[in-house]
């Protein structure tokens, strides 16, 4: 049965305004365990975000795409890529470091020059976002850490360092490679927006292509087109991995079994269950848990 659907209006995520420091053109915050990141809600903005948080797990949900770190995180956000707080909700975190930066925070004629170039590149590729990985996240994220206990100038020195090993490194995965920003079509974004905010709120129970459908005022046939054109997958297959992320953030924070795992997720057949985990993750729900309390 379709739910009843409310006349809540689904609107873009909202522009964040980043009040950059008197006299300064990057901006630099950490968080402890005991202070945490406050701003976990879904937003964008022009300026570039670097996240780096030290051990710990949480989700990562940068434009369309979901998935969910368990060894802490290094992130590059580019400009205009909606993306949610990494810390709401975190385990076992250290401290977040998050910077924030124009493009063209050492001037408009800074990324033209021949030294530049690879920084620009790298600038270039982050309007996907980047989670940096191995050898480059440990030492790259050392340098981060130590951004706070410097001086204005100091700062900048060392964020060009910072992004130049970032720009050189090939440990890389590109999160957002179909996914969708803020310069898109304002329509495109607004439909978008209404499918992830009713996900969010919803996964856990049924949800049809004919209910989702209405949400976004398209037919059936229209809206399987279009949110394949848009995130190259089909419906289907998003709201699953939305709910199997989620199901990866319980069997690594809660002791509940697997079973209850299962349909606090939103599946409704164990079976069908462990055999999407299992495809999503290529490891069995027991063999994911395992893995991750042998980290920890």
């Amino acid at each position: 049965m379709m739910r009843k659907l409310s006349n809540k209006k689904y609107i873009s995520p909202p522009l964040e305004k980043v009040i950059f420091p008197h006299e300064g053109s990057i901006l630099v915050r950490q968080f402890s365990e005991l202070h945490r990141n406050t701003r976990p809600y879904w937003h964008y903005h022009p300026e570039l975000e670097l996240v780096y948080v030290s051990k710990g797990r949480g989700k990562r949900h940068i434009g369309s795409h979901l998935s969910y770190f368990n060894d802490g995180e290094l992130v590059l956000i580019g400009s205009n890529l909606p993306h949610q707080g990494f810390t709401e909700r975190l385990s076992d975190h250290e401290s977040e470091t998050v910077v924030q930066m124009r493009p063209d925070f050492l001037g408009e004629e800074f990324l033209r020059i021949p030294e530049m170039k690879h920084i620009g590149a790298l600038f270039e590729r982050a309007k996907k976002g980047l989670s940096f990985y191995g050898k480059s996240k440990e030492s790259i994220g050392k340098k981060i850490i130590s951004l706070p206990k410097k001086d204005k100038f100091d700062q900048v020195l060392s964020l060009l360092d910072i992004l130049r090993d970032l720009s050189i490194s090939q440990e890389y995965s590109i999160l957002n490679a179909n996914g969708f920003s803020m310069v898109a079509a304002p329509q495109d974004n607004d439909r978008l927006n209404a499918v992830l905010n009713y996900v969010r709120n919803n996964f856990q129970q049924p949800i049809s292509i004919a209910e989702i459908s209405e949400i976004v005022s398209m037919t059936e046939t229209s809206f399987c087109r279009y949110f394949k054109k848009i995130t190259s997958k089909t419906f289907t297959q998003f709201l699953n991995e939305y709910r199997l992320v989620h199901a990866s953030k319980l069997l690594a924070e809660k002791e509940i079994s697997i079973t209850e795992v299962c349909f606090e997720c939103g599946f409704s057949n164990y079976s069908h269950f462990v055999d999407q985990f299992k495809s999503f993750t290529g490891k069995s729900p027991s063999n994911y848990r395992k893995s991750i309390q042998q980290v920890l």
